[in-house]
């Protein structure tokens, strides 16, 4: 992710979506990569790579990462470094298809329980996520939610290699 401060944010009061419905939208993007990870074969999951992409699980890996820490971050002053996540350090805690699963099902309830509790005004803030990447918090968070949808994709085309039918994309729900 290339930090560049120079993009134009407009920000209005009255704005463009609530906080509520952003949640909304990015727990039916989570299903959705759920359903993905229910998809995979558990023995491609850690192993089945193409193109010099990583395995889907290292991906997973990440965007549980980011999704926790990253959430958790927005009420320290001390931000996790980029280096201390565990993908960074090349640590895959998660050995199984079922560990997967249940780490993303915690990161729901944790996305849930920490989400309300962002005061309003903290997604206009800037911020710097992971103590690199300088932005308005709401622009980071759309940001994660962007990554999540890429590698999703990633997964998307593993699957239809593997001659797997993906779930639908617009099957958030």
């Amino acid at each position: 992710m290339e930090n560049n401060l120079n993009q134009e944010t407009n920000i209005v009061a009255e704005g463009f979506t609530t906080t509520d419905a952003m949640l909304i939208h990015w727990q039916g993007h989570r299903r959705l990569t759920r359903k993905v990870i229910e998809a995979f074969p558990e023995d491609k999951l850690f192993t089945y790579s193409i193109g010099g992409m990583r395995p889907f699980s290292a991906m997973i890996n990440e965007l549980v990462s980011i999704a926790t820490i990253g959430l958790q971050d927005l009420f320290k002053d001390d931000p996790t470094s980029l280096n201390d996540l565990q993908y960074h350090r090349d640590k895959l805690p998660l050995a199984t298809k079922e560990e997967i699963l249940d780490s993303w099902d915690k990161v729901t309830v944790i996305i849930n329980a920490l989400w309300p509790q962002i005061p309003q005004e903290s997604f206009y803030e800037v911020i710097k996520a992971f103590g690199e990447y300088e932005g308005v918090t709401s622009d980071i968070i759309l940001y994660w939610i962007d990554n999540e949808i890429h590698h999703r994709a990633q997964a998307y085309v593993y699957l239809r290699a593997l001659s797997i039918e993906p779930p639908a994309f617009w099957d958030r729900y």
